[in-house]
């Protein structure tokens, strides 16, 4: 079955943004371009859309789904948003532009293809091999991960990264069951936290393995790794009046965003606009569980200084 994807936010990114045509509008976490055609339509005509992926797969569909976009120069790169400001800056000297952004977007959520996709191992839903990474051509599986890592820095990943109150029971029950069967499949790590976490005590609001599922991708994936010093970055990649706007998921972005913009508002070359995160309507939130922790923070650039 063809995985469905509702694009977070979409009106009040759009709005934040203001791409006008002829623009260079950039979309950092590209996945199936919800966000990204409506960008790119609104660039054209004479805009240049510059996309990233970190996964290839999404970014051969979100590819199909640009094709239809006429009127507007596409350039699509197989690579994490921290190439970014490098990328951008090489494509838009290719294409005869300033080595500028107007409008740059970074979604850190995953997207429901990727969620969906069994072989993946991402959701708690879909039992298949406990995988996890964005970028499979690279790096360890979940599963390596689960069955050589000590409890106590287990225990810390959970707590770091998913916020989970039953941290040490979890890594506790990981560590005891790969004694005798080591773990494979998204199932044996569900199984894993349903026996640690008490069934009086368990959030009737969240699958108990949310948070743990959730952990666990941050850290394979390193998606905090140097978030705030690469949207600093990305800043100054912004043309005079650019727009970057950021749409975070866990406690741990939201604060990595926010001290970023904080940080670049305080050199008096951005302004700060939103001092607090816009939250997604409850409408939203009836229409699309994945908004529910959406956080959206908006800056903008004011002028570039020489150093830039």
């Amino acid at each position: 079955m063809e995985a469905t994807h509702v694009s977070v936010m979409k009106d009040e990114v759009l709005a934040a943004m203001m791409i006008k045509t002829g623009s260079v509008a950039v979309d950092g976490t590209l996945g199936l371009a919800g966000h990204g055609s409506e960008m790119a339509k609104q660039a054209a005509p004479g805009g240049l859309f510059i996309g990233f992926d970190w996964d290839q797969q999404m970014l051969n569909r979100a590819k199909e789904k640009l094709a239809d976009i006429s009127d507007v120069e596409v350039k699509l790169f197989h690579a994490d948003y921290r190439e970014l400001p490098e990328k951008v800056r090489e494509a838009c000297t290719e294409a005869g532009r300033p080595p500028y952004a107007d409008a740059i977007l970074l979604d850190l959520g995953l997207n429901n293809a990727q969620i969906e996709d069994a072989e993946r191992g991402i959701s708690f839903r879909n039992e298949g091999p406990l995988d996890m990474r964005m970028d499979r051509s690279q790096g360890e599986p979940a599963s390596a991960l689960l069955n050589r890592i000590g409890p106590a820095e287990l225990e810390q990943i959970l707590w770091d990264f998913g916020d989970e109150r039953w941290a040490r029971r979890i890594a506790k029950v990981v560590v005891e069951r790969r004694k005798s069967q080591p773990l494979k499949t998204t199932a044996d790590l569900v199984d894993c936290v349903m026996a640690a976490i008490p069934a009086a005590k368990r959030d009737q609001r969240l699958h108990p393995a949310t948070r743990t599922f959730q952990a666990i991708r941050i850290y394979l994936n390193g998606e905090l790794d140097g978030l705030e010093e690469c949207l600093i970055e990305i800043g100054q990649v912004l043309s005079e009046e650019g727009v970057l706007v950021v749409l975070s998921y866990h406690s741990g972005e939201d604060r990595a965003v926010k001290q970023a913009f904080k940080y670049l508002a305080d050199t008096d070359d951005f302004e700060n606009v939103t001092r607090k995160p816009i939250l997604p309507s409850e409408a939203e939130i009836a229409a699309n569980g994945k908004a529910r922790s959406a956080k959206m923070r908006v800056l903008k650039r004011k002028r570039i200084s020489e150093n830039s």
